[in-house]
């Protein structure tokens, strides 16, 4: 017989005769693969996706000149149209305008308008320029025309020659759809108006938001920039499309890791199933091998004989996740977007596009951890001498190494050491070692734990004369603790995963749940249909507010978005009423501030979110600069206050110092709080009789929470999805291992049917076995996912978001779940058990002799 013919027919032996165990592996690597490669899919997508759309709207220009607030002076433009190096200057007003007929629950109810010099743009963005309709060419100029992209007509349920309302702040402007961007971006929901018009029409006479250069043939872009630099005021940012691209990606690039990791979970837990499954497969045929050796076989063939069979194994797994991962990433596009639930890339419908080099990077990560969950179990049974391994009952010998608890030791410890650790890039690699390190070393620690504990639990019952069910099966677990702990793997990866995550999850819910509570102290909000309008309330109109009957107290809050750095997304900037004597009653204060004896009379305090103290390193106590005035002035960090509304930092100052510097009295949210005796619905049929009452919108702290923890949840949901598909996975390695176990104990069941035990009482004592190993994987794997939850909540989450949580373990939900899986585990050792026990009792014995 050929050597390839002998390991083919090894092969295909094996695969026939433990079926279940194989297509457990197969899934288990092929769910892993698939959920990486359709996560890795869809992150790609939409990056790309918005990037490209990010560059349509720049277009062929060098530089950008932006300031850190969203509008400046147009005096700017024509010292920049008339520089020396500039061929030419492009000014956009950027305006983000409310659609009346969306609902008020819509998170994407605002339409971005580009407001353009048409003459100037077609140098630079041509995508930006209108197609008029036929015969009317100089619609481009008209005052109530306006151009939207086909993704926006659709949105918007328009065509051309409609009229379009919108609304900035408390005004109306009605417009009139006079043709299309046919050159816009698949997906994008913009329009494009002439730039005269669009400052008179929204009220920004005087304001743009950015100007686009294109340089002269053979200006030096980097002297040119540092030249202007220094020319330009410190509020004046220059860009390139390369920082607009960096900024792009680092507003998604923590959710988008976490979210591969988390991926990666799945993969592990295969990989330790596929180990799991050879080494029950290299111990049934440990006399196989040892008979082959002896027949001629080298240790070296054995070996990859072995590495051969989970190689084909781990490339069937991975080629099938591939397939799977394509058929998620297009469903998962189809219903969350391209953001997953997350909300960092809305207006954008990405199309999946297959990289056949990630492809084969996937291929070959998945490949790669098959092989090595089959090298130890390989290289024992390479390793095996023949004489030893012909003998029946050798399996637990071969098993002895995996008792010793130094590996497991080392790799806590490293795993602690770990914690302490600062992030790497801002981002929490050490953290991620650390889990990973956690359950390696939990698993490998278990065959010693098994040991330890089975065999005293044994004693114990001795003692105590317990009944001969409970004393067979607590032999069996304390007599043979690696197989035990093999088959305890796989419940103790998928509860540790499964506890971990619930912890952290029901902590930041919780957490959130008390922030919004804090956050939220009055009994009404009102502001414009725009969130963070442009415009918002005048001071008439504030006073007209303040002179509704019913109110007790009121407060005007401004917010508007900073730029402090091109390569970050832009923090925002709240200015409120806030009590300096105890900030702690407006904002949700960490311990972290100052006493107000501290702060010097001629500094202005700001308190900032913990993004700030992690990004901008705006610790307690320093002197800072913001860009909110030509002249400088002096703020100091007064204190720090959690944050889950805005990952990339807040800045909260008083009203009175923000009106003091900016001059600036319009507000865009009023808090109210009524009377004793005043309901909400009585304030609000008061203030919609306002004259401008039909641009107001309401929203109640309760109706803030149902949204707010409903965009949690809608975050979170493939979160969930992935945990569950790590607990499935570790389900099915349970069951494949009790079932190869069971089958392996033909002959020891055979024995007990010959001395008078029933097959009933065999049930019965399968069931107990998987209960009491259930329920120790289960009680190791609530000290190993609480660990790991720890981890996660206050190492991963502060490096990767910059907020951290209070501690909330879910109890009930936790031990719903344990019963729930005590219960699975104990009817699977029974049903994998009754397939062994049922067969004839003669010839069970008879493999003996």
């Amino acid at each position: 017989m050929s050597r390839s013919l002998l390991s083919r027919w090894l092969l295909l032996g094996e695969w026939q005769t433990h079926r279940l165990q194989i297509v457990v592996a197969l899934i288990a690597i092929a769910l892993g693969i698939a959920m990486g490669f359709s996560i890795h899919l869809i992150n790609t997508a939409a990056v790309n996706e918005f990037s490209a759309a990010a560059k349509s709207l720049s277009g062929q220009s060098d530089f950008q000149v932006r300031a850190t607030q969203p509008t400046f002076d147009e005096m700017l433009y024509p010292l920049l149209a008339q520089h020396e190096s500039v061929a030419v200057a492009s000014p956009i007003l950027e305006i983000q305008a409310a659609i009346p007929a969306k609902s008020e629950d819509d998170r994407n109810n605002t339409l971005k308008i580009l407001g353009i010099d048409v003459y100037r743009a077609v140098a630079i963005t041509p995508d930006l320029v209108g197609v008029p309709a036929k015969g009317r060419a100089f619609d481009i100029l008209s005052d109530d025309a306006i151009f939207l992209s086909p993704a926006a007509m659709e949105w918007l349920e328009v065509k051309q020659g409609d009229q379009l309302s919108l609304r900035l702040g408390t005004q109306t402007v009605t417009l009139r759809v006079a043709g299309g961007l046919v050159r816009a971006h698949a997906g994008q929901r913009i329009a494009v108006m002439d730039i005269g018009a669009a400052q008179w029409r929204f009220n920004h006479v005087g304001w743009l938001s950015r100007i686009d250069l294109k340089l002269k043939q053979g200006v030096n872009h980097s002297a040119f920039k540092e030249a202007l630099e220094k020319e330009l005021p410190a509020q004046y940012l220059i860009t390139e499309t390369v920082d607009q691209e960096r900024r792009i990606h680092n507003m998604s690039r923590a959710y988008r890791i976490n979210l591969n990791v988390l991926a990666l979970v799945a993969l592990f837990t295969g990989a330790f199933l596929v180990f799991s499954t050879q080494v029950l497969s290299t111990l049934r045929r440990r006399p196989q091998f040892a008979l082959l050796r002896v027949l001629g076989l080298t240790r070296n063939q054995i070996l990859l004989q072995i590495l051969r069979e989970g190689g084909l194994l781990g490339m069937m797994g991975s080629l099938l996740g591939l397939g799977l991962g394509y058929v998620f990433a297009a469903t998962a596009l189809h219903v969350y977007g391209g953001d997953l639930g997350g909300g960092f890339f809305p207006e954008i419908k990405p199309a999946i596009q297959m990289s056949p080099l990630a492809a084969l990077l996937f291929f070959i990560l998945g490949v790669s951890v098959t092989l090595l969950g089959s090298l130890l179990p390989a290289l024992e049974a390479a390793q095996a001498h023949p004489a030893s391994a012909l003998k029946s009952g050798s399996e637990e010998m071969a098993l002895a190494k995996l008792r010793t608890p130094w590996p497991a030791l080392i790799c806590l410890l490293l795993a602690a050491m770990f914690t302490q650790l600062p992030p790497v890039a801002e981002l929490p690699l050490f953290g991620y070692f650390a889990i990973a390190l956690l359950l390696i070393g939990g698993i490998a620690w278990m065959p010693s734990l098994t040991a330890l504990f089975f065999s005293g639990l044994f004693r114990v019952f001795n003692r105590l004369t317990a009944g001969v069910l409970t004393t067979l099966a607590l032999a069996r677990l304390a007599n043979a603790p690696q197989q035990a702990a093999i088959a305890l793997g796989g419940v103790l990866v998928s509860f540790s995963l499964m506890v971990a995550m619930a912890i952290m999850v029901a902590s930041f819910r919780i957490s959130v749940e008390d922030w919004l509570t804090r956050i939220l102290p009055a009994d009404l909000y009102v502001r414009t249909e725009a969130r963070q309008d442009a415009l918002g309330f005048t001071l008439q109109e504030q006073q007209a507010i303040a002179a509704t009957a019913g109110i007790e107290r009121i407060d005007f809050i401004r917010s508007l978005q900073l730029t402090l750095d091109p390569a970050r997304p832009s923090v925002t900037l709240i200015a409120r009423p806030i009590d300096q004597a105890d900030p702690g009653h407006t904002l949700p204060m960490t311990d972290n501030a100052l006493n107000p004896a501290e702060i010097p009379l001629e500094a202005i305090p700001i308190w900032v979110s913990e993004a700030m103290v992690d990004l901008y390193d705006y610790q307690v106590g320093k002197r800072v600069a913001l860009p909110l005035s030509e002249a400088q002035q002096d703020y100091i960090v007064a204190g720090v206050w959690r944050d889950y509304g805005r990952q990339y930092g807040a800045i909260q100052m008083q009203l009175a110092d923000y009106q003091k510097i900016t001059g600036e009295r319009h507000v865009n949210e009023v808090a109210l709080w009524l009377q004793a005796d005043v309901m909400s619905a009585e304030v609000m049929v008061s203030l919609k009789a306002l004259p401008f009452g039909e641009s107001l919108t309401f929203w109640q702290p309760n109706a803030i929470r149902v949204i707010s923890l409903k965009i949690f949840d809608r975050s979170f949901a493939v979160t969930y999805l992935l945990e569950l598909v790590a607990v499935g996975v570790g389900l099915l390695g349970v069951a494949a291992s009790f079932s190869a176990q069971a089958l392996r104990r033909v002959k020891e069941f055979g024995m007990l049917r010959h001395i008078g035990v029933t097959r009933g009482q065999i049930y019965r004592m399968l069931a107990l076995e998987g209960g009491l190993l259930a329920g120790f994987g289960i009680t190791i794997g609530f000290l190993l996912g609480g660990s790991i939850s720890l981890i996660l909540i206050f190492i991963v989450n502060p490096q990767s978001f910059h907020w951290t949580m209070e501690l909330h373990p879910p109890w009930q939900w936790l031990l719903i779940m344990a019963f729930a899986m005590l219960m699975a585990a104990a009817v699977t050792a029974l049903l994998a058990g009754r397939h062994a026990v049922s067969g004839n009792v003669i010839r069970a014995v008879k493999e003996d002799w």
